[in-house]
């Protein structure tokens, strides 16, 4: 994560360099209502620095929200966190975002051991009108079903196992039985 944040904050530097206003950003900015004894134009130009400052802080997350995808290890409880965070920078810079279009992300992104849970969703569900708690919830029932199936062959293998060894050592134990009795002398 914390890599992640390094290079978005190079790229960031870069692209609010290239656009002459990283130094609004740089140096703290002043909100407008505090510069009540500044002249008109310096409220306008700082009005405009801040606005293009906005403006591409909701292109990079715009960008960042439209390239993730979830992960080969990632939990749905983990990918879906990770989109909220993203959704909320956007609205904290201004930007809602209709449920519809992250349900659509969300779709879109997912690893693809779940395509068919997905066109599931999509030929019987509204993804028009479903909310990012309802196919979360959809999303983590299947997760739960292919953790189970997975597990299952695990802990019946594990137990063949032990009972095979079980059966070894009985086998063994039966033949060091008999080999004692017809060694031993008859008394």
């Amino acid at each position: 994560m914390k890599d992640n944040h390094e290079r978005w904050s190079i790229q960031m530097k870069t692209f609010l360099g290239g656009q002459d206003v990283w130094e609004a950003v740089e140096e703290e900015y002043v909100e407008l209502e505090n510069l009540a004894g500044s002249n008109q134009a310096v409220k306008k130009a700082a009005k405009k620095v801040i606005d293009k400052v906005k403006k591409v802080r909701l292109q990079s997350f715009r960008g960042e929200l439209e390239s993730l995808k979830m992960e080969d290890s990632e939990t749905i409880f983990d990918y879906i966190l990770r989109v909220h965070s993203v959704v909320n920078q956007l609205e904290r810079n201004g930007k809602e975002t209709e449920d519809s279009r992250v349900v659509k992300k969300i779709l879109r992104s997912l690893d693809p051991k779940f395509d068919h849970v997905v066109i599931a969703i999509k030929k019987s569900n509204d993804t028009e009108t479903m909310t990012v708690d309802e196919l979360s919830g959809k999303l983590q029932v299947h997760e739960d079903k292919i953790e189970r199936r997975n597990k299952e062959p695990i802990e019946e293998a594990l137990q063949a196992k032990m009972n095979f060894n079980e059966g070894h050592q009985v086998t063994r134990l039966q033949g060091k039985l008999c080999t004692e009795a017809h060694n031993s002398p008859a008394s």
